[in-house]
C-alpha cells in the first residue's frame, strides 16, 4: 500500500512509518522541521527512515499548500494518516499562533488533498487533552468535549470537527483517535519523562505539579502504534455501529477512537519508576498546578478492542526501562544494559 504521513520526523510519525516500511509499504512522509525541540533528533529520525528504499522524506510545512499538493501527487496515497502538528499543552500559552496555524491552516490543507484524491482510510491525530474539564471517568469517545482547557486542546477539537464535516460532505472514510500521554523510546524533549531522565541523570531537581496529585493514562509508542496500524484495516462505515458506546457519527463515515492503556497512573509512582530504573534519586520540586493542566486523565479502550481486538498492555516498568534504554544510547550516558534496548 501506499501512505502519505504527516509528521514522519516526529516521535509518532516516526514509529508508525517505520512499522509500515517494515512490513514492505511505501510511505511519503512529510515533515516541517520546526525548532520547537532540537532538530538533530528530528534529522536521526528521518535518518533512520531513510535506510528503507520506499521512504521517500519531504521537508516543508503544511502551510505551503502548492508543496503539498505536490508531494501528494507524487504519493497517489491509498491512505493518509495525518500526525503532523504544533504539539504542547504548556507551549500553547505563550504562542498560540502557532497552533492556529499548523493545527487549523494546515490540517485544512491535508484534508483537502484527502477529498480531492479520495483515500480508503483518512486518519488523523487528536489528543485526550479535547476532553478538558470532564470529571467523569474513564473517558469514553461519545462523552461531549465541550470545554477545553487550552488554545491546543481548542485546535485539536476544532479538527475533529472540521474532519466530520468533510467525511460528510465528501465520503472519504476518517478515524480521529485520541492519543493519552503517549511515551518511550525516541520521545520528544518538551515530555515529562524525557525531562525527569534528563534532568535526573545531570543531578538536577525535577520540576513536580500540582504537588504530585496528578494521573496520567500513560500509553506505551508499541501499543499506539499496533492500535494505529489495526485502525488503518477499519474504516468507519456509516450506519455500522460496533455497540451502544460507538461514536461513529450517524451522518458520516467517521469515528474518534481513544487510544489509551485504560489504567490511571499516580505522577509520583511515575517518578518512582524512573528513579528505580535509573538506579540514581531524583530531586523533587513540588511546585502547583499549571495553567491549562488537567488532575487525571483516564482513557476508555473498549472501543478500540471492540474495532481491532487489541488494547494496550504494556507495563509503566517495562515502558520506562526501554526509554532509558534508548536515552542512554542516543546520548551517550553510561549504565547499565537493559533487556530493554531499543535498537535503531
Amino acid at each position: 500500500m501506499r501512505f502519505l504521513i504527516t509528521g514522519t520526523a516526529g516521535f509518532i510519525g516516526f514509529h508508525l512509518a517505520r512499522r509500515l516500511l517494515g512490513k514492505g509499504h511505501c510511505v511519503f512522509g512529510v515533515d516541517g522541521m520546526t525548532p520547537y525541540y532540537e532538530v538533530a533528533l528530528k534529522e536521526a529520525r528521518h535518518a533512520i527512515l531513510s535506510r528503507y528504499l520506499e521512504f521517500s522524506p519531504n521537508v516543508m510545512l503544511l502551510e505551503d499548500k502548492p508543496k503539498l499538493d505536490s508531494v501528494a501527487a507524487a504519493a497517489r496515497p491509498d491512505v493518509i494518516v495525518h500526525l503532523a502538528a504544533q504539539a504542547g499543552v504548556r507551549y500553547s500559552l505563550d504562542y498560540p499562533r502557532s497552533y492556529l496555524d499548523s493545527n487549523l491552516v494546515g490540517t485544512f490543507n491535508v484534508m483537502e488533498i484527502a477529498r480531492e484524491l479520495k483515500p480508503a482510510h483518512f486518519l488523523i491525530a487528536s489528543t485526550s487533552s479535547v476532553y478538558g474539564a470532564n470529571t467523569r471517568m474513564p473517558f469514553l469517545e461519545i462523552d461531549k468535549t465541550d470545554h477545553p482547557m487550552t488554545f491546543y486542546a481548542a485546535t485539536k477539537k476544532a479538527g475533529e470537527e472540521m474532519a466530520h464535516a468533510y467525511a460528510h460532505l465528501w465520503g472519504v472514510p476518517t478515524t480521529a483517535f485520541r492519543f493519552f500521554t503517549v511515551y518511550g523510546p525516541w520521545g520528544r524533549p518538551d515530555m515529562a519523562l524525557f525531562k525527569f531522565v534528563s534532568a535526573a541523570l545531570a543531578g538536577e531537581p525535577i520540576d513536580v505539579y500540582g504537588h504530585g496529585a496528578m494521573q496520567r493514562d500513560f500509553t506505551f509508542i508499541d501499543d499506539l502504534i499496533e492500535s494505529v496500524t489495526r485502525l488503518i484495516d477499519r474504516p468507519p462505515e456509516r450506519g455500522a455501529p460496533v455497540g451502544n458506546e460507538d461514536s461513529l457519527s450517524p451522518v458520516a463515515p467517521y469515528r474518534v477512537v481513544n487510544i489509551g492503556r485504560g489504567q490511571s497512573v499516580g505522577l509520583l509512582p511515575f517518578i518512582d519508576e524512573i528513579e528505580r530504573c535509573l538506579g540514581v534519586p531524583i530531586k523533587r520540586r513540588m511546585l502547583d498546578m499549571q495553567k491549562g493542566d488537567v488532575r487525571a486523565t483516564f482513557a476508555s479502550a473498549d472501543l478500540l478492542e471492540k474495532l481491532t481486538g487489541y488494547r494496550p498492555l504494556t507495563q509503566i516498568d517495562e515502558g520506562v526501562a526501554a526509554f532509558v534504554q534508548c536515552y542512554r544510547d542516543y546520548y551517550g550516558v553510561a549504565g547499565e544494559a537493559s533487556s530493554h534496548s531499543v535498537s535503531a
